[in-house]
């Protein structure tokens, strides 16, 4: 079988310990010997990113400008347990929140369904949708430890050289301080991409903040949702049958757990990153779920949701077998490839990303999984493999799948 040619390359960011090892194996087992596989490589390990005072993040992301599309391994944001253990220079910010404000892109994030992997929240039906705003809030903060007694003021100082004065809190003792931000442009992107994602996928949209605390910063989002809403979508969501609406965030948490699924849940950005997890640890797996981030131009980075899985790469190490779930991190290849088809018009490649695909799932639901999955399947008598099995397992599947349909054509 000839391998498929690709025209364009991927931006292709590599990553950290367990998922680095996995990246490699995926590309070994089930996308080298299928396709001419052309990438842009960038390795944001770590220890690379500390090499080159996280220039390498910045490449990458510039790179994704260029060609369209990515596709991201998970990588570690460091701590001050991981300064001192890679021996780092500074504790460099989050790759994917570089990458998010560089891009100025949405994430969407969708649990991959499997049968015999059940939702723990029994009327779930179909897969709910986390749209998270990827630019600002926590993840471009300014801290401050606060050393002791002393005034905090949040000041604004305007071009013409005017100021704007709040305190934050007169300190009687030692502590901390936080500044976020973010941007009316960045908000707005983040909304016409929900808006648009729903209307696209015919799906209902909900947005949540806190703007009953939050009067100001979450409000400005509440705000510019509902104007774009009124002014651009709402006769367009009439005309698709669906619906949008703003609720609190604690309200929509009771919503989402009485709903049966099949929405859109837009939120900002720490609350995206904690929700998506929720969302996808209570479809079974953090290993179950695609992430895509979309920027207003038309740029696709896919990547895992999930984070580098420490602890079986600690095993990895000591030569310990691991059974590390690989299936985010496929489909964030499958993704990026079939992107790539589409912006390309290579349908070969489209059709391989949806072939893989099908055998990943399919390779599950035959009862062959990695640990995590067995542990809550409800199938009988179900095969446990370790990490790389479950991988050669899949191309197994592929290679079925494929056959069958050569026969087929035949």
């Amino acid at each position: 079988m000839s391998r498929i040619e690709m025209s364009t390359p991927l931006v292709e960011m590599d990553g950290d310990e367990m998922t680095r090892i996995l990246w490699q194996m995926i590309k070994d087992e089930l996308l080298m010997p299928y396709i001419d596989l052309k990438t842009e490589y960038y390795d944001l390990g770590l220890e690379h990113r500390n090499e080159t005072n996280d220039q390498v993040t910045i490449d990458s992301a510039n790179a994704t400008a260029k060609y369209g599309v990515a596709v991201k391994c998970a990588t570690i944001t460091p701590n001050a347990a991981r300064m001192t253990e890679y021996n780092l220079k500074e504790m460099w910010k989050s790759p994917n929140g570089t990458i998010r404000a560089a891009l100025d892109g949405t994430v969407f994030r969708s649990p991959i369904v499997v049968k015999g992997i059940e939702p723990c929240v029994k009327n779930w039906k179909q897969p709910i949708t986390l749209a998270r705003h990827a630019y600002g809030d926590v993840y471009k903060n300014v801290e401050i430890k606060v050393p002791g007694a002393g005034k905090a003021e949040l000041v604004f100082t305007a071009e013409d050289g005017t100021e704007i004065r709040e305190t934050i809190h007169n300190f009687t003792g030692g502590g901390v301080i936080q500044g976020m931000h973010n941007t009316d442009k960045s908000i707005t992107s983040f909304a016409k991409a929900c808006f648009n994602y729903a209307l696209a996928t015919r799906q209902d949209l909900w947005f949540a903040t806190k703007d009953t605390i939050s009067k100001k910063y979450d409000h400005d989002f509440k705000d510019i949702f509902q104007d774009m809403f009124e002014k651009e979508y709402e006769d367009r969501f009439k005309k698709a049958g669906i619906t949008y609406f703003y609720t609190l965030i604690d309200d929509a948490v009771a919503r989402v757990m009485k709903a049966e699924g099949g929405f859109i849940w837009a939120c900002k950005n720490y609350d995206g990153d904690v929700m998506s997890d929720m969302v996808s640890s209570a479809f079974g797996s953090l290993a179950m779920m695609t992430s895509v981030l979309v920027s207003p131009t038309g740029v696709f980075e896919y990547e895992a949701a999930h984070g580098t899985v420490q602890r079986h790469y600690y095993k990895h190490l000591k030569g310990e077998e691991t059974s590390t779930n690989s299936v985010a991190t496929i489909f964030a290849w499958t993704g990026a490839l079939r992107k790539r088809g589409e912006l390309d018009k290579n349908t070969a490649l489209c059709d391989f990303a949806d072939k893989l695909e099908k055998a990943t799932i399919q390779t599950i639901e035959e009862g062959k999984m990695t640990k995590d999955l067995a542990l809550i399947t409800s199938l009988q008598n179900v095969t446990t493999l370790n990490s790389h099995d479950f991988i050669k397992a899949i191309r197994a599947t592929y290679e079925t799948l494929i056959l069958h349909v050569d026969h087929e054509s035949c």
